[in-house]
């Protein structure tokens, strides 16, 4: 809500002429000049402690729960694997340093460098170790150990805003550990609670888009080892990519500019939300249901060179216990293209690193035979309708926000819906479906560019050519 100038009495519900959505681009970052937005600013938000010890609270309640059943189906549990991040040889080397340099944003340099020198120092005696035993090279216990003293250090030694700014980026590192060990769970999860798979449906229904894994996997293979090496690394190493953006949206927290919005919380609820569709429609790729990785449970070892026959009927197919059921949508395309968005209104490199990671990262999902095509319209489906909830708070839930939101959640569900019960006409009637597919995500991204990054107009200019217009008639 704002005052428009023309009419200072009557509140104005345009976006275009708020004062804090001129403070507030896409990422927090101030867009105009210093004389339209005055001396405001982007302040950090204090939350209450219920609100902080009930976060803790549900944290430690999901990481007990997880780690039960893990120990139920067998499987490493997130304590577990967070133990072995302190004292053991940690699952992944690279969340551990994600987490902690993401941390190490809201510290001073000082503090900054000597939490680096500690935790490389660490690292490198476990290494030693590792390697005196014979076990392993890996990295990741030393950011773990500094990230939780430094927790320790800032909530009982500092005060004021340096101890709100640095447990608030903590935060923000210890919950992308931990969110991903929760996640590895839930994978596991997937493939003990899901016997069945849908790959059947969603093989027949992406030839609705001419069966892009097919052929981007053919085109990889022709390529050579070195493409493969690079879109590999790329899908692989996503992480590093995201904290280079978070680092430069959060850049100035330091100095109590807070952006309304960043990366890391669409990351944080994309990884919330999306995995929930694992056991709704799972599905485990076609390198494992038609292709080589298959360990005997595949369809036909066809692909990426052959594209399977046309069924008389289509049904679920058994799968092993083991495999995450984890396609269905592609968290990878949405992650990769949540990452693009982000980078827009960056500096030119970083808009062309965010460029490079969703190309590689859209070449790697179908050309390693991790998820088939129609997977990756649903993560892109499903970005665009959790970037637009999140984005831009202060704006309020207002009708174009409502209308993007509800469009995401429409082309989202229905093209489920589509695989699920139209599997068999998508293949029959490839181009009409692909049209319907294709032209929805196509409608989404330009009702979202429309609402979050067109330029508008002024309210002023927009109500001085009304009136020049009134007065030629």
């Amino acid at each position: 809500m704002s005052v428009c100038v023309q009419c200072p009495v009557k509140p104005c519900s345009r976006r275009i002429y708020d004062v804090r959505m001129i403070v507030h681009d896409a990422h927090g970052s101030s867009t105009s000049p210093p004389e339209q937005v005055g001396v405001e600013r982007l302040q950090e938000r204090r939350f209450r402690p219920f609100v902080v010890w009930g976060g803790i609270a549900a944290a430690v309640l999901v990481l007990v729960a997880g780690q039960l059943i893990a120990v139920h189906i067998h499987a490493l549990g997130p304590l577990t694997s967070l133990f072995r991040d302190y004292a053991g040889t940690p699952k992944s080397a690279t969340t551990p340093w994600a987490g902690f340099l993401l941390a190490l944003i809201g510290v001073t340099v000082r503090v900054r460098v000597s939490a680096l020198a500690a935790a490389v120092a660490i690292d490198l005696i476990f290494v030693a170790v590792r390697t005196f035993d014979g076990r392993p090279f890996t990295v990741g216990n030393g950011p773990t150990i500094v990230l939780t003293a430094l927790a320790v250090i800032a909530a009982l030694r500092w005060s004021g805003a340096r101890r709100r700014t640095a447990l608030h980026t903590i935060a923000l590192g210890a919950l992308l550990i931990l969110a991903t060990k929760v996640g590895e769970i839930w994978l596991d999860i997937t493939a003990w609670s899901c016997p069945q798979v849908l790959d059947p449906y969603v093989e027949l229904a992406d030839r609705a888009l001419g069966n892009p894994a097919w052929v981007v996997g053919h085109a990889l293979d022709l390529a050579g080892p070195v493409p493969i090496g690079v879109v590999r690394w790329v899908y692989f190493e996503l992480p590093v990519a995201a904290i280079v953006v978070a680092v430069w949206q959060l850049r100035g927290v330091t100095t109590g500019s807070w952006p309304r919005h960043h990366l890391v919380r669409t990351f944080l609820v994309l990884g919330l939300i999306g995995p929930i569709f694992y056991v709704i429609f799972p599905v485990v790729g076609p390198v494992l249901a038609f292709g080589p990785q298959g360990n005997g449970m595949e369809i036909a070892d066809v692909w990426p060179n052959v594209v399977p026959a046309l069924p008389a009927s289509v049904e679920s197919m058994p799968f092993d216990g083991i495999t995450p059921r984890n396609c269905m949508p592609s968290l990878h395309t949405a992650w990769a293209l949540a990452l693009f968005i982000h980078s827009r209104r960056g500096p030119g490199w970083l808009r062309w690193g965010g460029a490079f990671w969703l190309v590689c990262t859209l070449i790697a999902t179908l050309g390693l035979g991790a998820h088939y095509g129609i997977d990756l319209v649903a993560g892109a489906a499903l970005c665009l309708t959790i970037e637009s909830a999140l984005r831009d708070p202060d704006r309020g839930w207002d009708r174009p926000r409502v209308r993007v939101v509800a469009m995401g959640i429409a082309t989202f569900a229905g093209v489920l819906l589509c695989i699920r019960y139209l599997a068999m006409p998508m293949a029959t009637y490839p181009v009409p479906f692909g049209i319907a597919i294709l032209g929805s995500l196509t409608a989404l991204s330009v009702v979202f560019y429309r609402t979050w990054f067109a330029p508008e107009v002024p309210e002023v200019v927009v109500r001085e050519a009304e009136e020049v217009e009134l007065e030629r008639r």
